[in-house]
């Protein structure tokens, strides 16, 4: 099973704050082992959004990059 699958097989039937605790304890925690998780979330996202909202998180990103 990929890491894709995985991940996707263990959140899919999760609530949205379940999901979001996840995510929130993954970043505060900076836990490397969760980044490839958050990396699956990320691709979704992206592959999912138009190119107006590819955008937006494109302008997110680019700002966070100090």
């Amino acid at each position: 099973m990929s890491i894709k699958d995985y991940i996707v097989q263990n959140f899919k039937d999760d609530d949205n704050e379940t999901i979001r605790k996840a995510i929130d304890e993954s970043v505060k925690e900076y836990n490397e082992d969760s980044l490839p998780g958050l990396g699956v979330f990320f691709m979704l996202v992206w592959e999912n959004s138009s190119e107006d909202e590819k955008n937006t998180i494109l302008e997110k990103i680019k700002s966070n990059l100090k």
